[in-house]
């Protein structure tokens, strides 16, 4: 493998044709963040001149930032690709989910149901191991049972990139080409192939407060309780999701270079930094994908 960058692509190029090559049914899952537009890119890349070879899902929690959703559409649209959305709201409609302040844990019903209707057998996700410890446990293709379900503790072996893709009916695999790649990584390639993404990505005045610690954005989606003061701030998001546990945090960069700077230093993850739904409790993220969360 090639050093650097260039080797981290040449490493997912050959995991998303691995993808093409034995599964029936891939999907990509895209949500318009930086990870999800790289591994996008990057799986555009991997079949260029021919058309992409796979679907593309958002799971949508209806609760989105209007830039990310607006970008979202106009990338699909450049690149010639149609959209599946598996939609939270109607799975709250259908009486299968209670709605919840936090619409993130409600996409595992979603997503589930989007992958038993479609009969996806392989679903590409952006995840990143650097980004939080029960996602540095994970396998690059990670199998999952007929109930969408993770088993930490019975993971194949991928020794020297050997991967095993058998499964049953009705099981599927997530794989994620971007598993050995950092946060910085991802800005780089970004940088190098100069990739439009979300304007919230860079430095911008937003109406927020502090919850928790962190900086959380004013919408009509989360609205400060008492005693939680709205003011304006430069801030710009390191990761995008669900606007009800998103934060931003305090910058001045507005421009990429600047961006690769404040990376560069950075001591706490993405997730760390800025996804209050990670924060209730130690094993909360493994808990979820146990039950066939992303």
């Amino acid at each position: 493998m090639r050093p650097g960058i260039t080797g981290l692509e040449d490493e997912a190029i050959s995991i998303i044709r691995e993808v093409a090559a034995c599964f029936e049914r891939p999907v990509i899952l895209f949500s318009g963040g930086k990870d999800s537009v790289v591994m996008l890119h990057v799986a555009v890349r991997a079949f260029a001149p021919a058309r992409l070879p796979f679907a593309v899902m958002h799971v949508d929690t209806g609760h989105n930032f209007p830039e990310v959703i607006d970008f979202r559409d106009r990338c699909l649209a450049g690149l010639g690709l149609n959209l599946t959305v598996a939609s939270v709201q109607a799975a709250i409609d259908a009486g299968k989910v209670a709605d919840a302040p936090s619409r993130n844990p409600l996409q595992t019903v979603a997503l589930l149901d989007a992958i038993a209707e479609n009969k996806f057998d392989a679903v590409l996700g952006g995840a990143r191991r650097d980004e939080e410890r029960a996602r540095a446990k994970e396998r690059v293709f990670s199998h999952r049972d007929t109930f969408g379900q993770w088993d930490p503790k019975n993971q194949r072996p991928e020794l020297w990139n050997i991967y095993n893709t058998s499964h049953k009916q009705g099981e599927h695999f997530r794989v994620f080409p971007l598993s050995n790649w950092t946060e910085l990584d991802i800005w780089t390639f970004i940088k190098e192939h100069d990739i439009e993404l979300p304007s919230i990505y860079f430095a911008h005045k937003r109406r927020v407060f502090k919850r928790g610690g962190m900086l959380m954005a004013d919408t009509e989606f989360l609205r400060p309780e008492a005693g939680e003061d709205v003011y304006e701030e430069m801030v710009r998001f390191r990761t995008v999701g669900d606007a009800t546990c998103t934060a931003a945090v305090p910058s001045t960069a507005g421009g990429i270079d600047d961006v690769l700077a404040e990376t560069a230093v950075a001591r706490v993850t993405e997730r760390g930094a800025t996804r209050a739904d990670d924060k209730i409790s130690e094993a909360g993220m493994e808990d979820r994908k146990r039950q066939g969360y992303f």
